[in-house]
């Protein structure tokens, strides 16, 4: 419990009655069941999830800096139903504005650095889409390579742009020391993004899907999540009718796409921080937005419930293997028994998530992409 008191220092509480209205909250509703820091912060032992709100935007422009997102994200969740008892969650309040907005961004590195540290699942309820920098960051003082997946119709490498939130992803990507190994681009709109910009990202050997082609085989996604440490959704990514807080795009992901996203960054055993960004309240309607990001909440809950019922790979029995030949390689494919997932063999032995489809190519003697993908970056 000590250990976390000087992160205390960076967060304001959570002001439980102005959130619930003074009405409180209802036995089996989650504002009942989670563990938040409003007068007395919270012991984290138990909690495997830690919900942290930052406000921040003035990277995205806005003068005035902060914004009342994360709290009006916390009411629509509260007031969900808890059916997930297996899984422990804290809240922890939100990030102090800092006066500049550089300051924000170092309080919330340090904070979501000393929670991956201790095993915990981070989940940022953001302010502007820079804010990844930060959740980024925190991975660099474990000295670990991590693979990083974004969800944005966008891609933020707009280097003409004075805005962070529109080039922060030139430094996440070519900054020094670097601590990228893959990065995943999911359901970026072709007609918002330069042909040079895919190229180069291309080159880089980073995948990019298209948000028609993710629409369409969703579950193809399952894989590359899985495979991810942190995941920064933008909800520019969601169409205006699903989120009408962002008027980024009529197209998009629906709002159960965006659910099953989320739930498969929750069922992901290697995901340790998620960020929900670019909420901008002033131009949501009927608070639909932030209804739409508290059931995304909701799913990650879900899906961690689910990975939990998972076997450990050497657990044989819960798996089903199928060794197969295909261009001259020999190699292994297992599906799990519990949750259906597959993994593949590289020829290094490893095994690494892969989808129904990869098994498939791969019976029908095709190389399946992805893992032509995983041996090109070795």
């Amino acid at each position: 419990m000590s250990d976390h008191l000087q992160i205390a220092d960076f967060l304001d509480p959570v002001n439980i009655h102005e959130i619930s209205h003074d009405e409180g909250y209802k036995e089996g509703q989650l504002g009942k069941s989670i563990a938040i820091y409003s007068e007395e912060f919270p012991d984290l032992d138990e909690a495997q999830i830690v919900l942290i709100g930052c406000g921040e935007q003035r990277g995205s422009g806005l003068i005035h800096g902060h914004s009342e997102a994360p709290d009006i994200i916390r009411r629509h969740f509260y007031n969900l139903y808890y059916w997930h008892q297996d899984i422990k969650i804290a809240d922890l309040g939100n990030i102090r504005a800092g006066s500049l907005f550089t300051d924000s961004y170092a309080a919330l590195k340090t904070v979501v650095q000393e929670l991956i540290g201790d095993g915990k699942t981070v989940i940022i309820l953001g302010g502007s889409h820079d804010l990844t920098l930060s959740q980024y960051h925190a991975y660099g003082e474990h000295k670990k390579l991590i693979e990083a997946s974004c969800v944005d119709a966008m891609i933020d490498l707009n280097l003409d742009s004075p805005f962070r939130h529109e080039n922060f992803l030139m430094e996440m990507l070519t900054g020094e020391p670097n601590f990228i190994r893959h990065y995943n681009h999911i359901g970026f709109q072709s007609y918002y993004v330069h042909p040079r910009m895919l190229e180069t990202l291309d080159k880089l050997r980073f995948d990019c899907y298209r948000v028609g082609s993710v629409k369409e085989n969703i579950d193809e996604m399952e894989p590359v999540i899985r495979n991810s440490s942190m995941l920064s959704f933008d909800i520019s990514a969601i169409a205006y009718a699903y989120a009408p807080a962002t008027s980024a795009s009529p197209n998009g992901f629906n709002g159960e796409e965006a659910c099953v996203l989320m739930r498969y960054a929750g069922m992901s055993p290697n995901m340790s921080s998620i960020g929900i960004y670019g909420y901008n309240a002033m131009h949501d309607k009927d608070e639909l937005t932030a209804k739409q990001i508290s059931h995304m909440l909701w799913y990650i809950l879900d899906g961690r419930s689910r990975g939990r019922r998972e076997a450990s790979m050497d657990e044989k029995d819960s798996f089903n293997e199928y060794h197969m030949a295909f261009a001259e390689v020999e190699t292994v494919f297992i599906q799990s028994k519990k949750t259906g997932r597959w993994w593949m063999q590289l020829p290094d032995k490893k095994f690494i998530a892969c989808s129904y489809k990869d098994y498939l190519m791969a019976s029908s003697n095709e190389i399946p992409e992805r893992w032509l993908r995983a041996q090109e970056r070795g």
